[in-house]
């Protein structure tokens, strides 16, 4: 399990993010109360997307996976972790190094993506990170944001398209299994 202070002892190696911001304590970014990690760029330019300042990958902050967790791991009310945006897995491999750390410390990981889980599945490869991430995300988020398909009446979602994925049954399946929230 990893602790605060074997984080400020140097015992847990730091990956940079770049950053767009954080929601300490969100109850819209998932279930239960989750830090939100949005991270900055993204190449899908969702027509109404919510998060449009988002979209630049030269804009934002960097950040380092420590000094995230460190945040993480002083809030006990957090029931997870959710990695949204911008686009996730344009940043694969560090968020998928900050999700291992995550489910150390016991706490769940959720993501949200443009893509879906077929096109990241398809896609993964050594070099992007996919398939590292997709192996610490519990719930996915997927499907690029559709404004004509915009509804208030989808849990977690923005869109009817978008649905939520069962990432580690999904694995096991090779196939898309929805998840009820």
């Amino acid at each position: 399990m990893i602790s605060a202070s074997s984080i400020k002892k140097g015992k847990v190696t730091a990956v940079k993010i770049r950053m767009s911001g954080v929601v300490g304590e969100s109850i819209v970014d998932g279930p239960g109360i989750r830090y939100t990690v949005f991270v900055q760029g993204c190449p899908h330019h969702c027509e109404g997307c919510h998060n449009p300042s988002t979209h630049d990958f030269s804009g934002g902050y960097d950040d380092d996976t420590n000094e995230i967790l460190k945040k993480i791991l002083s809030d006990p009310l957090l029931d997870g972790v959710t990695f949204s945006g911008g686009e996730p897995f344009c940043q694969a491999k560090p968020l998928a190094e900050l999700g291992r750390k995550v489910h150390e410390s016991g706490l769940n990981v959720m993501a949200y993506t443009g893509f879906t889980i077929e096109e990241l599945m398809k896609n993964a490869n050594a070099e992007n990170g996919y398939e590292e991430l997709l192996n610490t995300v519990d719930v996915l988020v997927d499907g690029r944001f559709v404004l004509a398909l915009k509804s208030y009446e989808c849990k977690f979602r923005g869109s009817t398209n978008q649905r939520l994925i069962d990432v580690p049954q999904t694995l096991k399946e090779g196939h898309a299994v929805i998840k009820e929230l």
